[in-house]
């Protein structure tokens, strides 16, 4: 509290960042021949030129110890598995699924049926075996593959469930060296599919996203332009390739680039996560504030046991990142943390706080270049755009950038209704401040109607995360008679701190004091842990449904598995 409200970065020479999207074009080689392909973008153009010897990966498994995989290795292990896929039939528009852990044969799986020309969708290996059924059936999988331990536990239950899919691989039984090294890499355009990935819904089936290999232009200059990453980088991408951000950030954009990135297997653990950072000398960190909560959590203490001086740049994607993690940065790394914004539907990110500009903690920053961004409201002939400096509309962006998702797989009608004329609306409510920096006010669904005020939740649970026993915090509309919604407020305590009804009065008071009594909440329940994603997204709409005992709709997302 009483901070200031923006961090100035230190004066010098900023990076110029690519003006639009043919400066990233330029960049990249295309196939021989013509057309343009992720795979040989990410590895092959990289192992046939200086950065051959160059790590593309380091893996370093649960169990301890690290193995390194340059990008002439990582093209030998792609080719191969293009070659396995190619021998089961796989062939330019089939779907492949890919439900492994953080182990190498992900990456070879992904990449190698990029080269075949395969649309490639990667599953979480949290998800039950329902929900593997439901993606697999909806995106009418050729192929899947997996570990035998997957396999016993989620797939083989529902084997017979899945009409379309004519094989399983088993990624420990593969036998790859006797397959050739080299591949000849199906002719793909930039219009072609590459990715599917699946986003839930709010109470039917989740959508199936349709991405294309032309979507790495802006993998490449959003890699560039928000995360700051240079060719002698050290990345960790901390998200899941189950997750849209784990494969445009922690697969395609980096590789692409042809740094280094670190693919860590074990699940999270603080202690074991800033000894990646320091002992790899870690330079650019691209994570998720569920993340950055739980070190939170953990104590500011644990962090300076560490040192980390290859670090320059952190970044946040998932949900907003609370002006208290942004601060919270300064103390355990002694610079901000910048959050950023984007969409499955975007593919890549869209607004963001970048390494040359002051940093307003609570804020995401400012649209890249390339993306034209703006606020609307929906009207009956279509939109009105909101113009005012701090006036709440709906974010919405123009059109054409090129990892924008070209479809929901077989919901025609709900993608065109995603549309106003040639500007894309998110669902997203934000604020536009007198400098152009965007703050999220919360999804369309999420924002709380109380006697005549709208209330956005995410200025409800970051008043709330000021105080120093919160962890973290989840808001909700609650219906009440006479005013329409009440704010309900669900807490999860710091480990030193314990639930009382002192507490809750605390709380209750600090939040009047830092809203007022419109907005602050008029309910607070702990909660030992809040239901979210493994993105990292607090469930609003789950702990309302829970509250007022309805139908919790797909939770297949929800952190540990469904």
């Amino acid at each position: 509290m009483g901070r200031p409200t923006l961090i100035r970065k230190p004066p010098g020479a900023p990076r110029a960042l690519p003006e639009g999207w043919d400066e990233a074009r330029a960049a990249l080689a295309g196939l021989p021949g013509g057309g343009l392909n992720i795979a040989h973008e990410a590895v092959d153009r990289h192992a046939a030129g200086a950065c051959a010897s160059h790590v593309a990966l380091r893996w370093l498994p649960a169990a301890g110890g690290r193995r390194d995989l340059t990008y002439a290795e990582l093209a030998r292990l792609t080719n191969r598995f293009a070659h396995l896929l190619r021998g089961l039939g796989v062939a330019k528009g089939d779907v492949v699924f890919v439900l492994c852990g953080r182990i190498p044969e992900l990456y070879a799986a992904v990449l190698g049926a990029l080269k075949c020309g395969a649309t490639v969708s990667p599953l979480f290996s949290a998800f039950g075996p329902e929900p593997l059924k439901t993606r697999i059936n909806l995106g009418r999988g050729k192929v899947l593959v997996t570990t035998g331990a997957l396999y016993e536990r989620k797939v083989k239950r529902v084997l017979g469930d899945m009409p379309t899919l004519q094989h399983v691989v088993n990624v420990e039984e593969l036998g790859l060296d006797s397959l050739p090294d080299s591949f000849p890499i199906e002719q793909t355009s930039a219009e072609d599919a590459a990715f599917l990935h699946f986003t839930s819904g709010t109470t039917g089936m989740p959508k199936g996203a349709v991405h294309v290999h032309g979507a790495l232009v802006a993998h490449y200059a959003t890699a560039a332009a928000a995360l700051d990453l240079r060719p002698d980088d050290i990345f960790w991408c901390t998200a899941d390739p189950g997750w849209v951000t784990g494969t445009s950030y922690g697969i395609v954009a980096p590789l692409a680039h042809g740094v280094t990135s670190i693919v860590d297997e074990a699940e999270f653990d603080a202690e074991r996560w800033y000894r990646i950072l320091q002992d790899e000398r870690v330079s650019v960190w691209y994570t998720a504030p569920t993340a950055i909560r739980m070190l939170m959590k953990a104590g500011v203490g644990l962090a300076k046991k560490f040192s980390f001086p290859g670090l320059r740049f952190i970044a946040s994607v998932g949900e907003p990142l609370n002006p208290e993690a942004v601060w919270w940065g300064m103390e355990a790394f002694g610079q901000p943390i910048h959050d950023n914004w984007w969409q499955t539907e975007t593919g890549g990110i869209m607004i963001a706080n970048t390494a040359a500009m002051d940093v307003k903690p609570g804020s995401m920053g400012k649209p890249l270049p390339g993306v034209q961004a703006a606020l609307v409201h929906r009207v009956e002939t279509g939109i009105s755009l909101v113009e005012a400096p701090g006036e709440e509309g709906e974010l919405a962006l123009r059109a054409g950038w090129p990892s924008m998702f070209r479809g929901y797989l077989g919901q025609e009608e709900r993608y065109r209704k995603c549309f106003a004329g040639d500007w894309y609306l998110t669902g997203d409510l934000a604020k536009r401040d007198a400098d152009g920096y965007y703050w999220f006010v919360g999804r369309a669904d999420d924002v709380i109607k109380s006697a005549g005020h709208l209330i956005g939740p995410f200025e409800v649970e970051s008043a709330l995360m000021e105080h120093p026993a919160v962890a973290e915090a989840g808001v909700i509309g609650k219906p009440d008679p006479m005013v329409g919604e009440v704010v309900k407020a669900f807490v999860s305590l710091k480990k030193d701190f314990s639930p009382s009804d002192d507490l809750r009065m605390q709380l209750l008071a600090h939040a009047r004091k830092r809203l007022g009594a419109a907005v602050a909440p008029k309910e607070i329940e702990f909660a030992a842990v809040l239901p979210r994603t493994r993105s990292g997204k607090i469930m609003r709409r789950l702990l309302k449904a829970r509250e007022l005992g309805l139908p919790e709709g797909d939770t297949s997302t929800l952190e540990g598995g469904a």
